[in-house]
């Protein structure tokens, strides 16, 4: 292990972890936001950001600068706290729920206005369920708000009431409303009757058309420099002690595609934050400003998510590619599983800040990690004796694989350019499997292009990170079940490719619906288990996450999830100077 890996192990932790999902008693009322001491409001806070949104609208795209955006601008019924992974009132003040489970009524806080000064309503809610359910506009959203493969049914019985309706039982309840933001009514109707709402607030719309209940409003959009962000002057919440939020009268996001540019940048008080964590080698540049008092270093424990591995598995991708007689194979990725050393990829792409994993769900998810998940071991001879069942062998003696039409054992490995950990990751993927005869062409693309090569299905394998929505997998239905949007390796099966894939789906829609905690908790290992035995996604190594601030940024909740810093805006605040330009 580098000297630098063990000084990234000897940081200064804060131990968040994963807390336990927690069960929705009959009500909840909503508590004040707690008053920060000493914080006054006002200030600019400068957050770079590796490449620009794909939209302004949240139910058209997954990308993870279009959610912050959402985090900015819009507001949701309910929120899970990512710090305490409990759910919270937000729009909805209150609920109570009915003794089945099924129905809860909720009770909107009134007297809200969106950022354009129009009344909020029920009626903004109703048509927020309907935008997410309209078949004429299919997005990201609306396989995460199924039950069952059903809609929720939503009614207002008067504009302060809305009564949610489950299809079936389901055990996290409100949980899953944490994933739809409200968006006003008065704005998108028009877009969503003409079947365009998809395509509506594209990122060339004007700023002052982007309405919202979130804490901030879009003032400046300069395409491939930066968003500007500024108080929402119609915002809602408060805090304990009277104090209107938010407290910072600005955000604006710095559009930095290169890491070693952002590490420069926040070291020289240019920006206050990243929106992702830092890189392990940038903690010993870090940790002198640290110790200069100019920057703030904080280690929240290994990762909810690690990288991904996978091959496209679309049946007929490769119909008329002599590579379809091995490529989509199981063997092949229970090879590559092996072929990996996993402490070897900490050590060498996250400087040893990392521990090795063998599934989606890693050790930072104490409620639903899996111990016994088998743990691939590191075996190249094992790996080669898999590639060779699938006719995949040295026919000439090079060292290389070919296949039994002696064409070359060869295909493509997309990541993401100038993300240090993937590119470095994807690397070493490609070394290891050179060493069992498989040659890896890697192609590293900026997010835009890698985003349309995942939903094109134009790749022939990925190697990506993929960020879950919630510690509890039933609010992640998108990955886990075949249908899914998020079901990266097949994306919207109509019926489950495979019998495992339809396994998983059976055992997935009663883990949701039982009331048991540890009925759950068995079926998803059972879940974990298959999903080990055919290994879709290959994973290798969770990092640890560390995360930055300039020493003026105050009163911030880190969370595990992305954005750690930024999931909770409206309570940031600086002092000081503003960041120099």
């Amino acid at each position: 292990m580098t000297r630098q890996a063990r000084i990234v192990q000897r940081t200064f932790a804060i131990a968040l972890g994963a807390v336990a999902a927690a069960a929705i008693g009959c009500s909840r009322q909503s508590r004040p936001a707690p008053a920060a001491t000493g914080v006054q409001r006002g200030g600019n806070l400068v957050v770079s950001i590796r490449s620009e949104p794909r939209t302004y609208n949240r139910f058209a795209s997954r990308d993870p600068v279009t959610e912050l955006v959402s985090l900015l601008t819009q507001a949701k019924l309910v929120r899970i706290n990512r710090a305490t992974s409990e759910v919270e009132p937000w729009l909805a003040e209150s609920w109570t729920r009915s003794e089945d489970g099924l129905r809860y009524t909720l009770k909107l806080r009134q007297g809200i206005a969106f950022s354009d000064g129009r009344p909020f309503t029920a009626a903004d809610v109703l048509f927020s369920f309907r935008a997410v359910y309209d078949p004429k506009s299919p997005g990201p959203l609306a396989d995460s708000m199924l039950v069952g493969g059903k809609p929720l049914q939503v009614s207002s019985p008067d504009p302060a009431t809305i009564v949610v309706t489950f299809p079936s039982p389901f055990a996290p309840g409100l949980r899953i409303l944490d994933n739809l933001p409200i968006v006003p009514r008065h704005a998108l109707e028009a877009a969503l009757d003409a079947g365009d709402f998809a395509r509506a607030w594209a990122i060339g719309t004007p700023p002052g058309q982007i309405v919202g209940l979130g804490p901030f409003l879009v003032r400046e959009y300069a395409a491939g420099e930066r968003l500007v962000f500024e108080r929402n002057p119609h915002y809602w919440r408060k805090d304990a002690s009277g104090t209107t939020l938010p407290y910072l009268d600005r955000v604006t996001l710095e559009i930095v595609p290169d890491q070693d540019a952002e590490l420069l940048r926040l070291e020289a008080g240019q920006i206050d934050m990243t929106q992702t964590e830092i890189r392990p080698e940038d903690y010993a540049p870090l940790k002198r400003a640290a110790d200069q008092g100019r920057i703030k270093l904080l280690d929240l424990g290994v990762a909810y998510d690690a990288d991904s591995f996978w091959i496209n598995l679309k049946p007929g991708a490769f119909r008329t590619d002599p590579r379809s007689a091995w490529l989509q194979r199981d063997e092949l990725r229970q090879a590559i599983s092996m072929a990996v050393d996993r402490q070897k990829f900490a050590d060498t792409v996250f400087l040893g800040a990392g521990v090795p994993v063998y599934g989606p769900v890693t050790p930072a998810n104490k409620t639903w990690y899996s111990p016994d998940v088998p743990h691939t071991p590191y075996d190249p001879a094992r790996a080669k004796t898999l590639l060779a069942a699938i006719g995949l062998t040295d026919r000439n003696g090079d060292g290389l694989l070919e296949d039994a039409h002696g064409q070359p054992a060869r295909f493509s490995l997309v990541t993401q350019k100038g993300k240090t950990a993937l590119e470095r990751g994807a690397a070493v993927v490609r070394d290891d499997l050179k060493a069992i005869g498989l040659t890896v062409d890697v192609v590293a693309l900026d997010p835009s292009g890698l985003i349309q090569r995942i939903l094109s299905g134009n790749y022939d394998a990925m190697y990506y990170r993929v960020n879950t929505t919630d510690t509890d997998p039933a609010i992640n239905p998108d990955f886990w079940f075949s249908s899914g949007s998020a079901h990266f390796w097949d994306m919207g099966q109509k019926t489950p490719a495979t019998d495992w894939e339809r396994r998983i789906d059976e055992i997935m829609a009663r883990q949701v619906a039982s009331p048991d905690p540890g009925e759950r908790r068995r079926l998803f290992d059972e879940v974990q288990q298959i999903f080990a035995e055919h290994l879709p996604v290959v994973y290798f190594v969770a990092p640890r996450v560390l995360v930055a601030t300039s020493s003026r940024v105050v009163n911030v909740t880190p969370a595990l999830t992305v954005p750690q810093l930024l999931w909770a805006p409206d309570m940031i605040a600086v002092t000081g100077a503003p960041p120099a330009r």
